[in-house]
């Protein structure tokens, strides 16, 4: 199995160049966060999938600077159809390429946990055949939706985005508490989260 760069030099330094092929990962955040940042770094490591259910193809792609490049694909996933349909659209998925899904959780809501989980095995699958990587952005808020447990459960890899305000101090720390077959991180990552993703050096405000 090979290691496919993240995009972001700070994980692929911590992961030891990247993350496994064929990994199923992914990022819990809160909506106000700057997660979406980390999602556009992945999208352009290599040739992308993005499946957006709840942003317009519009909006992605202005996000990503998106200028016709063919190496990207955006694509609405409509919350109204069913989950084969938006299996369907990750069919073409390119060799060594990511698929990203921002985000899972109208998808989370749509059907039992079994059928849900039937369709995380066809996403691992894809993956799987393309010898690439997989990024599901489940964002908190609130309840979380009943089958959130499945998403966990089936990934490979998830990366918890924690951000909290102190004073005049905006942190974001990523915690890795599952790493199947490797080794998740045993201290919080510290990141700064502006136009880049790079590690906070700043000093925690007691």
């Amino acid at each position: 199995m090979g290691t496919l760069p993240t995009g972001i030099s700070v994980l692929d330094r911590q992961f030891g160049g990247g993350l496994p092929s064929g990994s199923v990962v992914v990022l819990k955040a809160d909506p106000d966060s700057q997660s979406e940042l980390i999602l556009n770094r992945f999208a352009r490591a290599r040739r992308c999938r993005y499946l957006t259910t709840v942003r317009s193809p519009g909006a992605v792609e202005a996000a990503l600077s998106f200028d016709g490049d063919e190496e990207t694909t955006v694509e609405a996933a409509d919350d109204g159809g069913d989950l084969d349909e938006t299996l369907s659209l990750t069919g073409d998925l390119p060799e060594s390429g990511t698929l990203i899904v921002d985000s899972v959780e109208p998808l989370e809501g749509r059907a039992s946990p079994s059928s849900y989980a039937e369709f995380l095995d066809g996403i691992r699958d894809r993956v799987d055949d393309a010898g690439g990587l997989a990024l599901l952005h489940a964002l908190r808020g609130g309840e979380d939706p009943r089958t959130r447990r499945v998403t966990e459960q089936v990934a490979d890899i998830v990366f918890d985005l924690r951000t909290t305000v102190t004073g005049t101090e905006i942190a974001n720390r990523l915690i890795v508490p599952k790493f199947r077959g490797g080794a998740a991180l045993e201290e919080p990552l510290k990141l700064k989260l502006t136009d880049e993703v790079a590690v906070d050096t700043s000093r925690d405000i007691a």
